[in-house]
């Protein structure tokens, strides 16, 4: 299913919400940003998702105009499948510093020599067509080097595993009330996010952002400033990762 979130003077954003069948897998979202005549996917996934997303990207997008894979960290549901984007287009990799050497285990020897574009720490912006995508800094939530990416034509927040929820329905519908959402995502967030100290610090910069559509890699979105602002609010408060470890935690058994 593809999801058009926006589409407006030669400015396009589009997510990718099933192409992943595997029940043994958990569910992912696939985006494509696309601005005259130049495109980029935003954590393309790995070999579950390729085939479908090529030929889903090519209804909307020539193949010859991707420009970039954006990967917001190291998983396998992120960037796993990019040996086949180096094969089949002349994109670039744009991941953060600290993967640089990481990423290429994915793919063949020498393949991705002159096509990586390293996020520095404090984030970037990547020129696309006549825009900019920000990469903005998302560390230790849940990745060490981690960044999440914003479009300040859509004003679209593509938020990564931060928001994400792990559920399979009503994927094209964004959530109706905040607490609808915390059942599928309450438990996530408190084991893959390190900290409150890092929740709050992320939550203070998104406010600096006219964010109108936070859109995580799984699951359902959150659309308008209301419920943008709902969450962020529920996020900064939330006892998470080390926050929750004890001495228990820590034993041998």
């Amino acid at each position: 299913m593809s999801i058009k979130l926006f589409d407006k003077d030669n400015h396009l954003n589009i997510a990718f919400t099933d192409l992943v069948n595997d029940q043994a897998s958990v569910q992912s979202n696939q985006f494509l940003i696309a601005n005259n005549g130049q495109a980029a996917l935003i954590d393309p996934g790995g070999e579950l998702t390729y085939s479908g997303l090529f030929m889903e990207m090519n209804k909307h997008v020539n193949s010859k105009e991707l420009e970039y894979v954006l990967a917001s960290h190291q998983d396998p549901d992120i960037v796993a499948s990019i040996n086949r984007w180096m094969n089949g287009t002349d994109c670039k990799l744009v991941c953060p510093e600290i993967w640089e050497r990481f990423i290429p285990h994915f793919s063949r020897a020498g393949k991705m020599q002159d096509r990586i574009i390293s996020i520095p720490d404090r984030g970037m912006d990547i020129p696309l067509g006549r825009t900019v995508i920000k990469a903005i800094p998302a560390h230790f939530l849940h990745s060490e080097g981690n960044f999440q990416f914003y479009d300040p034509i859509s004003k679209v927040l593509f938020s990564g595993d931060m928001g994400a929820n792990l559920t399979h329905d009503n994927l094209d519908m964004p959530f109706k009330s905040f607490d609808e959402a915390i059942p599928s995502m309450k438990g996530f967030h408190q084991r893959y996010m390190n900290s409150n100290t890092v929740c709050r610090y992320w939550a203070n910069m998104v406010r600096s952002l006219d964010v109108q559509w936070m859109v995580p890699q799984h699951g359902r979105s959150f659309k308008g400033p209301k419920m943008v602002n709902a969450f962020l609010d529920w996020i900064e408060a939330l006892p998470c990762g080390v926050d929750l470890m004890s001495q228990n935690d820590y034993r041998v058994c």
